[in-house]
Parts: structure tokens; sequence; C-alpha cells
């Protein structure tokens, strides 16, 4: 007993006189949804706690209790004792924020696109999608706190986006259904013709076909999820057939317009009525050259079948059959070679002529080159325009280089005829000399 006298009196006189306070700081909880309510608590043998919360506000006390709104935020403590030393301690605190946004329509069976944030940013963050409450997919989150997921639906639902325990406010999505119709676009005087119409998902509602011929409607028809009906072709007309759906809950509603017409299966120059109404309406969708839209198969008309036969490798005719029929409604607009800025193309081979602007062909006509191909090929520009009728019969005549130029002229063959110049139809020539300017570029290929 008396040998541990000495030690203990050692172990006082070797104490500090003021010694700093011991305090730690816990934060309950660290992490949740802003606005986040934390309790903050300071422990230790402090005689006062000063508060530095971290977003600009001070709180004094062993306990704080404080609102965070989204960010990331240290919450630091000053322990003071009671002789004035000090001592610190922090605790950081993150509040979350998730927002996304998505679309409010979607159609079955396609992907839709919703995109979202996390605020603070927290790069490498998992980010989860979810369904109705089941996980859909999932996402990291980039520098800037932003993430994206890109959804296949299948179903209408509601969609929230989580980070650990914090979630976004939900977004609805209304589905509205696939509706698969399938129609011909034309069909010769007697050949069936059949309307089908399909709904996707199977529950997704009703399907209403509304039937208009020539103008007038003829009927109105309800069906389940999938229809077929068969529509008369004893004469030449036109059809025009919607399809609406009557949508079931949770599901949006779909609409399409389609069209058939039935024709007469040969035309030629001197034909007239209904089906040359048809004819002259796509070959003006195909951008091929006209005077106008009638009942009237003229002189105009076969130069535009003429160019179409061209520009589809057929017979050079200038009337139709069923196979150019066939051909028609399953062509495209022609592509030009060159799709960049206004200009003019002129294809040797297959002996038309392209009008371009913004690389989409604006207009097709029917052309006859040089004779012996000597149509300059190359890039050129109208340097002259002479308007009127030169002694050469050339008319409304667009120079591009030395004496070739794009005019009209009385006869204009399926084939190459000319001298070396361009032929176009007469009652085009003033159409295309006023369509393009000095300087216009001309390609001849």
């Amino acid at each position: 007993m008396r040998r541990a006298l000495p030690v203990l009196v050692f172990l006082l006189w070797a104490a500090p006189a003021n010694a700093a306070p011991v305090v730690s700081v816990q934060a309950s909880p660290a992490l949740g949804p802003a606005p986040l309510d934390v309790t903050l608590t300071a422990s230790g043998n402090a005689a006062s706690y000063q508060w530095d919360l971290g977003d600009g506000s001070q709180a004094d006390g062993a306990v704080v209790r404080h609102r965070y709104e989204a960010g990331r935020f240290t919450a630091t403590v000053t322990a003071t004792a009671a002789d004035g030393s000090t001592a610190q301690a922090s605790a950081t605190v993150t509040a979350v924020r998730v927002t996304i946004s998505g679309p409010r329509g979607a159609t079955y069976g396609r992907r839709a696109a919703f995109r979202g944030r996390l605020t603070p940013a927290i790069p490498g963050a998992k980010v989860v999608l979810s369904a109705d409450g089941a996980p859909v997919q999932a996402a990291t989150a980039g520098a800037a706190g932003r993430f994206r997921f890109r959804v296949r639906l299948r179903r209408p639902g509601t969609f929230t986006a989580a980070y650990e325990t914090v979630s976004s406010s939900p977004v609805a999505v209304r589905l509205r259904p696939a509706l698969d119709v399938s129609l011909p676009a034309a069909r010769m005087i007697g050949q069936r013709l059949v309307v089908r119409a399909l709904l996707r998902p199977r529950a997704s509602g009703k399907l209403e076909l509304r039937i208009w011929r020539d103008g007038h409607e003829l009927r109105r028809r309800l069906y389940g999820d999938r229809a077929r009906l068969r529509l008369r072709t004893g004469r030449v007309g036109s059809y025009v057939v919607r399809v609406r759906v009557i949508p079931a809950d949770l599901y949006g509603s779909r609409r399409v317009t389609t069209r058939s017409s039935v024709y007469v299966p040969y035309l030629g120059v001197g034909a007239g009525g209904p089906t040359v109404r048809t004819l002259e309406r796509r070959l003006a969708q195909l951008r091929f050259a006209l005077r106008g839209i009638d009942t009237y198969y003229a002189s105009d008309t076969a130069e535009a079948v003429l160019a179409f036969q061209k520009v589809q490798g057929l017979a050079r005719t200038g009337r139709m059959t069923p196979l150019v029929w066939r051909r028609l409604f399953s062509a495209h607009v022609p592509t030009p070679r060159y799709r960049v800025g206004r200009h003019i193309e002129v294809d040797k081979q297959r002996q038309v002529l392209f009008q371009v602007n913004g690389g989409r062909v604006t207009r097709v006509v029917h052309v006859s080159t040089g004779a012996t191909g000597n149509t300059p090929v190359g890039r050129w520009h109208v340097y002259s325009k002479v308007p009127g009728t030169l002694p050469s019969g050339m008319y409304y005549s667009s120079f591009f280089v030395g004496a070739f130029a794009i005019h009209g002229y009385p006869s204009v063959p399926a084939y190459p005829a000319s001298h070396g110049c361009v032929r176009i139809p007469m009652w085009i020539a003033p159409i295309i000399f006023a369509s393009n300017t000095y300087g216009e570029t001309v390609y001849v290929y």
C-alpha cells in the first residue's frame, strides 16, 4: 500500500491543467429524403455546445433538431468546457431529392424514355426504376446526378425512381394500344379487297370501323380486339377506312385512317373517269410532273407515266397495265444522287430530270438527251437563260455549258434523240425555266 502512494501523486501532478473537453456527434438520420428532419446529438463532458448546422443556420444545446432541404451538409459542434477550453466534432447529413419525368402517354411495345436527377449529385449512385412497385430497370447517375431509363412498355402503370430509401414522386403513364391496320393501297375491278385490324394487347379496348366510298359513309361497325371486313370492288371508286380504338381503363385512344382505290387495269391517252384521277393523284404524291389532277388521261399524264416507268426500269410505253399499277402503289419518291442544296440532276441512263431542294426530289420530268450520248457529263451551272422560242425550236432554254441547254421541244421521245441538249415537254418548259436561277447547279450523269 505504501508503494502505490508515490505513483498516484505523480499522475495527479502530470495531468494538464486545461484539458480540452471530449465531444462526439451523432446525426439521426444521416441520409434520407428531402426535406429531412435530423436530430443532432453531441455527447461529452463540455459545459456548452454551439452548432454550425452547415446550411447557414446556428443552434445551441447538446441536442438539436433541424430540417434540411436537398443537399449534402456538414454539421459542426463546438464544445466549450467550464475553463473555456474548446473542442470540435462534425457529422455529415445528406438530404436527397430524386426527381423523374416521363411521357404522359406511350405506345404498347415501344420504348419510352424516363429522365431524372439526384440532388445532391452522387456520381455512380445506383437508381432503380419501378412500375407499380416492381423493379423494372437500374441506371447509374452521372457526374451531375442525372440518369436515364429506356423501357419497352407492355402495360400502363405508375413509375417511380429510387436511390436507396429515397423515392421520387410517381409518374403515371397511360398506354396507347398498338393498332395494326392492313388494307391494300389499290385493287383492280373484281379483285378481292379486305381490311383487317388488330389491337394489342387484347384487353385494351374495342375497335370501331367507319368506311367511306367516294365521300359517302357506308357503315360504322364495332368489333372486339380484331376486325376483318371485305369491301366491294364491282366498280371504280376510292375507299377511306378509319379505325378507332375505344379504350379500356388506363389505356389511351388510337386512330388510324387508311385509303384504297379500285381501278381499271388498262389506261392510255384518251381514257377518262375516276381511275385517271386516282392515277394522277398517286403520280403527284411521288413528285412526277403533271399539269394538274383531273379525270382525263392527256399527254401530260402519259409523260408522267413514262417518267415513272423509266425510274422503275419498266417498259417505256406511257400506258397503264396491271404491272405498272402494282409498282405505282408500292413505290416511293425517287432518291437523288446528290442530297445537298438546291439543284437539277439529269440521269442519262434513265432519261429523267430531277429537281432537288434540301436533298429531296421535288419534281421528276421525262426527258430526252443526246442521241449520240454527247450530252456532257459533269457538274455545271446555269449561265444563260433565254425565254421564248429560238430559231432552232428550243423553247425557254436554260444553258448550262457551251451550247447545251435544258429546253422545251415538240418531240420528246422515250429514248435519247436530241443533238445533245436536254429536251423536256413544251408545257413544262416555262415552269422549269422559272424555277431555276442563274448559277444553279446542274449535275449530268
